[in-house]
């Protein structure tokens, strides 16, 4: 198991990473739109097959998670990823850090607030809005759950 940072050197597995995923390593959210290959980031291999990813961008004085996944879900992968991106927010002397996330997404609500993430703020209908720049974002999410809204949460360091 290993954590590297995205490089142009791996950035070509992220790229194909997003596509499987996500459809596009394009994300669009209440803060903007975002080709995550290109942003700053971390990648989780291990047996040189990309396992889980985490990308951000500096903001003021803030930094903001845009995209957190792993494929093994419950073995430490998104935690250790986002414990990274702490470290390297530390570092640079930054507070806080933020991220945004769609009302269906029960599972980052609980991942993100078990390590000590608020919600800041519910922006009603956001997806709505998304979807006017990224049709393919889906009507339903997880658990059949409508995807309207998005919440924002930070953590202050």
């Amino acid at each position: 198991m290993t954590v590297f940072t995205i490089t142009e050197h791996n950035r070509e597995k992220v790229i194909e990473f997003f596509n499987e995923h996500w459809g596009s390593p394009e994300m669009v959210i209440s803060s903007g739109t975002y080709n995550c290959s290109e942003l700053d980031g971390f990648v989780f291999q291990e047996n040189n097959q990309l396992l889980g990813l985490v990308t951000y961008v500096f903001h003021d004085e803030e930094v903001e998670i845009i995209s957190l996944d792993s494929i093994l879900e419950g073995k430490g992968i998104g935690s250790l990823l986002t414990k990274e991106v702490e470290e390297i927010v530390q570092r640079k002397g930054i507070k806080t850090i933020s991220l945004v996330t769609t009302n269906d997404n029960l599972n980052a609500l609980k991942f993100y607030q078990k390590r000590g993430y608020k919600i800041d703020a519910v922006f009603p209908n956001a997806v709505e809005q998304a979807r006017k720049i990224k049709p393919t974002i889906p009507l339903i999410g997880n658990d059949g759950i409508p995807i309207r809204d998005e919440l924002r949460l930070i953590k202050n360091l």
